[in-house]
């Protein structure tokens, strides 16, 4: 689906419309303009904290970096680092999985694209960041239209809708609650992640 969307793939029959624009109208690169996407793997380039951060956009400044790893809880994290946002970052370096997802979610949520597309962005980080990965991507994705794929069905328990995909068909739709009382498939793979 994500596919169709981002027109890696060309649509063969229907249509599908941002603002009623076809997306048959548009190039691949305006659609990729009007998305952000976070990723299930997670990366870092050779530079500073501030240059992950910011990834070559433009009119940037020092404080709506600092503003949004404050949001995603990276700022003390940040400061105990050598030069703090000046620090240099690489593969090598001791950023755990954790704080890795944060500095992406950091990137994503400086580029204002109306967009969003979370892609199991917290299944590479245990159960307690993941509350610290969830909180930064409740923050990220107000205001925006976001498409979050997930296996870990508490990152989507609050959006406003759910579609319920299998062999590539989508079997069940609505919210949260509207499918756990449908009592399907969805009731059973969620309260299966759930059991003691």
């Amino acid at each position: 689906m994500v596919n169709l969307l981002m027109k890696f793939y060309d649509i063969t029959s229907g249509d599908i419309k941002i603002d009623g624009i076809s997306t048959k109208e548009l190039s691949r690169e305006n659609i990729h303009d009007l998305f952000t996407m976070v990723l299930q793997d997670t990366w870092l380039f050779s530079g500073t904290v501030k240059e992950n951060i910011i990834y070559n956009r433009e009119n940037v400044t020092d404080e709506m970096v600092k503003e949004v790893c404050k949001e995603v809880g990276l700022d003390h994290f940040i400061r105990t680092l050598p030069n703090g946002y000046n620090s240099l970052l690489s593969d090598n370096d001791s950023v755990s999985a954790g704080q890795r997802q944060l500095l992406t979610i950091a990137r994503a949520m400086i580029d204002k694209s109306p967009f969003l597309i979370l892609d199991e962005a917290t299944s590479n980080v245990d159960t307690r960041t993941e509350e610290l990965v969830q909180t930064a991507m409740d923050k990220l994705t107000k205001g925006r239209t976001s498409f979050i794929i997930a296996h870990r069905l508490s990152t989507i328990k609050n959006a406003d809708l759910i579609l319920v995909m299998k062999d590539g068909n989508i079997i069940e739709q609505g919210n949260h609650e509207e499918l756990m009382n449908k009592k399907e498939f969805y009731a059973d793979l969620y309260n299966a992640q759930f059991e003691l």
